[in-house]
């Protein structure tokens, strides 16, 4: 049983190889990552179930006494089916605070869908557990996927 899960689907005018790369490819997921106002100074994907996905949100200027802050996660990607679906199971903290009281444990499943020429694409998440210290990033979980979702649009479509 989870604690909150979240749908949500958005449809982008690029063919499905593009988004797939811009959600498996370090170069390019640290050009989109995250809500606004955070920059990603770390990314690694090993792309395979098994396979690491490392990835730090650094919270910048507008998000004011939290600028500077980094919020690590690390993953593992339990399902890889190229075009088609990632999944991953991740564990996500606050740096330079106590791991397990900031910890989200949460699972997300991505599927991507060609449609017309562009692609669809629906974003599942499921937070499974959290230390006492998440509950502003849980309240905030759907407003920071459709800004990152917002973010992908642009990036794909420049």
């Amino acid at each position: 049983m989870s604690e909150k899960e979240l749908t949500l689907t958005r449809t982008y005018d690029a063919p499905i190889e593009k988004v797939w790369q811009a959600w498996t490819e370090p170069k390019k997921l640290m050009q989109w990552w995250g809500p606004n106002d955070v920059s990603i100074p770390e990314c690694e994907v090993d792309l395979r179930v098994g396979g690491m996905f490392y990835i730090v949100m650094e919270a910048g200027e507008a998000m004011g006494q939290y600028k500077g802050t980094k919020w690590p996660m690390r993953a593992e990607f339990t399902v890889v089916e190229p075009h088609t679906k990632l999944a991953y199971h991740a564990k996500a903290w606050t740096e330079g605070a106590s791991k397990e009281d900031t910890m989200i444990d949460q699972t997300t499943e991505i599927t991507f869908a060609e449609e017309n020429g562009k692609t669809k694409v629906e974003v599942k998440a499921a937070i499974l557990s959290t230390g006492p210290m998440a509950g502003m990033a849980v309240q905030g979980m759907e407003y920071g996927f459709n800004q990152q979702l917002d973010k992908l649009a642009a990036f794909i479509t420049k």
